[in-house]
């Protein structure tokens, strides 16, 4: 029995905390300019569509986690440019210590020695 590769799944379950970090460390950024750096970071392994990425943009700025202003692009093109707020800054911190959790205990299912794990 062979393992198919993960599912989109696998990138929509963590897209807020990719949006998240991308943005906290390089933002603020147009969308996207975010999509570009999550396939940059990832090695090409993960490639968020805007039919995904727009949405979430949306549902964190409904969440306060994000702040928002329209710029004109590096184009020449008017864009909405994101930046993360102050609850957007906690929440990521939360959202990456879960994620570090999460993390550890698959890894100890997995038998993934312990100074491997995040």
């Amino acid at each position: 029995m062979t393992l198919k590769p993960p599912a989109r799944s696998s990138l929509y379950g963590s897209l807020d905390l990719l949006v998240l970090h991308v943005l906290r460390e390089d933002g603020p950024l147009h969308g996207l300019e975010i999509a570009d750096r999550i396939r940059e970071r990832s090695e090409a392994h993960l490639k968020v569509e805007e039919g995904a990425l727009y949405p979430a943009l949306h549902r964190l700025q409904g969440r306060g986690l994000l702040l928002n202003e329209w710029r004109i692009s590096d184009k020449g093109r008017r864009a909405k440019f994101y930046d993360l707020s102050p609850s957007g800054t906690v929440a990521l911190d939360e959202e990456i210590e879960r994620w570090r959790n999460h993390t550890r205990a698959v890894g100890r299912v997995l038998d993934v020695p312990a100074e491997r794990l995040p």
